[in-house]
């Protein structure tokens, strides 16, 4: 998917909604648990129910590899279920890779080629080469973990390294690196005071923003310092709305609180 057709779905369903698909087998309603494959019978209701309601689906691949070879079956059935039957909707792997090129090389072809992502999430510590190979392929994404959500983040990302902070290193030594263009970023909802100096120096990419909601993110303060002409943000939530029941009437619950997000950013997208 290109960037331009995701904004256009942006503006067709008027919300700029992801919503994180991570499957935890303790949380999901317990009458799935009989399923032949309950990850992914939990994930086929979550998307049959929201679909209408967002433009991109985030499933974080911690939440199946911790199952082993059911739990990365479970992934690999959701993805070739979003790609045939709803082919509009921007699939990012949350996989968080990045090692020497030809690593990468691989990791990029298992996310692009074998499972059919359009994007994939990278970590950029290990520098150029280890995320070029991502961005060598056409019309798919990477989305460099810039500034995060978690409290760790100050370790490293807004410490100041020769008079700068680390994070917006980060962002100006991406933009050098080969097929920038392809290149979209990580920012928590949380550091949205960060916002205003992330969008002088990446005025157009598009940024994925997790933390609204369950980690105390407000979606007004990331609209107001972060959407550009074009939108710019994939907002994500995971929690609050696939948890949003456990009974099973789990798919409508989490449908109401898509809807309540939905409803919100399209007054935000009018204005």
């Amino acid at each position: 998917m290109t960037t331009e057709q995701l904004v256009n779905q942006i503006h067709k369903k008027k919300t700029f909604l992801c919503i994180g698909l991570d499957v935890d087998l303790n949380k999901i309603p317990k009458h799935l648990l009989k399923e032949e494959d309950p990850i992914f019978a939990f994930n086929k209701a979550i998307i049959d129910a929201t679909h209408h309601l967002c433009v991109a689906y985030k499933p974080n691949t911690a939440f199946y590899e911790a199952y082993g070879l059911k739990g990365w079956k479970a992934l690999e059935k959701t993805i070739n279920y979003l790609n045939e039957k709803h082919p509009e909707i921007f699939t990012i792997a949350d996989a968080k890779r990045g090692d020497i090129g030809n690593t990468s090389s691989m990791y990029a072809k298992a996310f692009f080629e074998d499972l059919g992502f359009d994007s994939v999430t990278v970590a950029p510590y290990m520098g150029n080469d280890s995320v070029e190979p991502f961005l060598a392929f056409e019309n798919k994404h990477t989305i460099l973990l810039a500034l995060t959500s978690n409290e760790g983040a100050f370790d490293f990302q807004t410490k100041t390294v020769e008079g700068k902070e680390l994070y917006k290193k980060v962002l100006e030594t991406s933009k050098t690196w080969k097929n920038s263009k392809n290149l979209m970023y990580v920012v928590g909802a949380t550091k949205a005071e960060y916002l205003s100096d992330i969008r002088k120096i990446i005025p157009d990419s598009f940024l994925l923003v997790p933390g609204v909601g369950a980690q105390g993110g407000n979606l007004q303060d990331v609209c107001k310092y972060g959407m550009t002409k074009n939108i710019g943000l994939l907002i994500n939530s995971s929690r609050g709305i696939i948890y949003a029941s456990s009974d099973e009437y789990f798919a409508t619950a989490a449908a109401l609180k898509a809807k309540e997000i939905q409803e919100e950013m399209k007054t935000l997208l009018s204005n």
